[in-house]
């Protein structure tokens, strides 16, 4: 019945709204009226607990707080700037807390402006979006402050408490240009890691300067054991220097496993296009054998077929060589979940759009908090996580098994 009457009462506002010629949105439209009646309302209803009493009521021996009048005040909202009489008391004492003193925008618009910066949008692009399909006025500084308050969450997720043990843990990174003097690339490492329950959970983000090693890595790797990571089965990169050397002092019983699709796509640079399709035939025999002894023979036939054109090749793979047998020990679920950095692949699809529609950043900390943004808007529906939870369930049986209970162990 109360949805009856809601309906109708709305359907009456509509049809007197056109019968007097009102928009129903844009300046002065019936959207903007009602938001406005609804906003001094409650407003009213607010001063009305703090008082204690009602407009106009009397009560014996007087009151030592009272309404007196209203001021003025233009807030920014989703239906475009709104013009509210706020009430004030005598005592100067009352605190709204729908629209609150000095606040100009509800809170509509900063979750517009957050998601429209995740996209990649710079401060002036929002502002001229926000202005053309809004007629709300938002300067860039505001924007820029607006960016500025995720930077506290930034930082106490960075630092967050993790899980005891997770089965895999994938570490790539995107590049992005940061204005330091001049425009430089600068990597920007995730650390993507899938839980004993099967979900994805991104551990955190770091910037480097293009020259990190050994030391570098035992730092990054220190601070993840140091929120709590006891146990990592297995750790899959692509090659980045000085990486397995800082996984097996932090975790003497890792496994770390280059990432084959990043390997054969590093092949393919020392190839003409003719031979692409060739290269990639003949190397499937060997990331597809079923021992190392057999990945070893197919790919001496490759190095006696290809070695003597492609020489660079050959070397690629004798380099990475520990890294990349590892996988070959283990069943078909384990090896189709970590012979390839997919799994991080996409989030920094999505990073990397965001980051190439900024072009470049004028500091490392907008670059690494437009990153972030990125992050935070990977999976609004949750669709995502459900996908990973079903790809990932067969694997995690799998890695029990093969890992000794280690999986289970850590989570004791």
């Amino acid at each position: 019945m109360a949805a009856a009457v809601d309906d109708e009462l709305i359907g009456q506002l509509v049809t007197r709204a056109q019968a007097d010629g009102l928009k129903l949105t844009g300046e002065g439209g019936l959207l903007q009226q009602l938001t406005k009646r609804v906003l001094e309302s409650a407003l009213e209803g607010e001063l009305t607990d703090h008082l204690g009493h009602e407009h106009g009521e009397r009560a014996e021996g007087g009151r030592e707080n009272y309404r007196n009048g209203h001021r003025s005040k233009t807030v920014a909202t989703e239906v475009g700037p709104v013009g509210i009489s706020v009430p004030r008391d005598r005592a100067g004492s009352f605190e709204p807390m729908l629209v609150k003193k000095r606040q100009r925008r509800l809170g509509g618009i900063d979750e517009m402006v957050l998601s429209l910066s995740a996209k990649g949008l710079t401060h002036g692009e929002i502002s001229a979006h926000l202005a053309q399909v809004y007629g709300t006025e938002v300067s860039k500084s505001t924007i820029s402050t607006i960016t500025d308050s995720v930077v506290a969450g930034m930082v106490e997720w960075q630092n967050r408490p993790l899980d005891a043990v997770y089965p895999v843990v994938f570490i790539d990174c995107v590049h992005v240009k940061v204005r330091d003097g001049q425009v430089a690339n600068r990597p920007v490492y995730m650390a993507l890691a899938v839980t004993a329950e099967g979900t994805r959970d991104i551990l955190g983000l770091w910037v480097g300067d293009g020259g990190e090693g050994a030391k570098y890595w035992l730092q990054v790797l220190t601070e993840i054991k140091n929120r709590g990571v006891r146990d990592v089965l297995m750790l899959v990169c692509d090659g980045l220097t000085g990486l397995p050397d800082a996984v097996n002092t932090v975790w003497p019983a890792t496994i770390v496993q280059t990432c084959v699709v990043h390997l054969l796509r590093n092949s393919f640079k020392y190839a003409g296009r003719q031979d692409w399709e060739k290269i990639a035939k003949a190397l499937r025999p060997v990331y597809t054998a079923p021992t190392e002894d057999a990945a070893t023979e197919r790919f001496l036939e490759f190095s006696e077929e290809w070695g003597a054109k492609y020489p660079a090749i050959v070397r690629l793979w004798e380099r990475a060589w520990a890294e990349f047998v590892p996988f070959l020990q283990f069943d078909v679920e384990i090896r189709r979940i970590v012979c390839t950095t997919n799994a991080i692949e996409s989030v920094n699809a999505r990073i990397r759009k965001a980051v190439r529609a900024r072009g470049h950043f004028p500091t490392e900390q907008a670059a690494l908090k437009c990153v972030y943004l990125a992050v935070m808007s990977l999976d609004p529906t949750g669709t995502g996580a459900k996908r990973w939870t079903r790809r990932w369930k067969p694997a995690l049986q799998a890695f029990d098994i093969t890992f000794d209970g280690r999986l289970t162990a850590a989570q004791l």
